[in-house]
């Protein structure tokens, strides 16, 4: 008894399965209607436009030098402030440590007077660039400059420099 196997067919015989699918609404071989493509890219054109025209007017407004006062607002970390209060008693207690420092390391008789001014910058802690009057051995008042680290919560506090001040 022999069987019988049907010739195969050459059409049957394909490196690439055959697949039936439905097209897709978007296929990105065939070429789109002449009239949707013209109406798409005017379209997309005036929606560039409008968000080029939006952006500009943003950019315009924020740089307005109104927009600009309105956002000078607390210092910035890491950068110098000037001290509003200097007569805050916190200020003054900081000048008259440094003042008190220095003498003890100097050991030249220097007595504190007051803070005039100075400088602060928010760091780990604070960094305070004080002018101070204060007074020599001799009596003569005069200008120094200290430059003080403080961290509260660690209760740290470092004399970084000190020296005459030029008014």
């Amino acid at each position: 008894m022999s069987l019988l196997i049907p010739p195969r067919h050459p059409r049957l015989i394909s490196a690439r399965p055959v697949v039936k699918f439905q097209r897709p609404c978007f296929d990105p071989t065939r070429p789109p209607h002449r009239r949707s493509q013209t109406k798409t890219t005017q379209t997309m054109s005036k929606r560039a436009l409008r968000l080029a025209a939006l952006l500009l007017a943003a950019v315009a407004v924020a740089a307005t030098p109104a927009a600009v006062a309105a956002r000078v607002g607390p210092p910035l970390a890491g950068g110098w402030s000037p001290i509003k209060d200097v007569s805050d008693p916190h200020i003054q207690e900081l000048g008259g440590w440094a003042v008190a420092e220095h003498a003890r390391l100097a050991n030249d008789g220097l007595r504190f007077g007051e803070v005039t001014g100075g400088e602060q910058q928010v760091v780990a802690g604070m960094n305070y660039k004080l002018v101070l009057d204060a007074t020599d051995a001799d009596g003569a008042v005069a200008a120094y400059g200290a430059f003080v680290y403080e961290q509260a919560w660690t209760n740290t506090r470092e004399l970084m420099s000190f020296a005459p001040a030029s008014r």
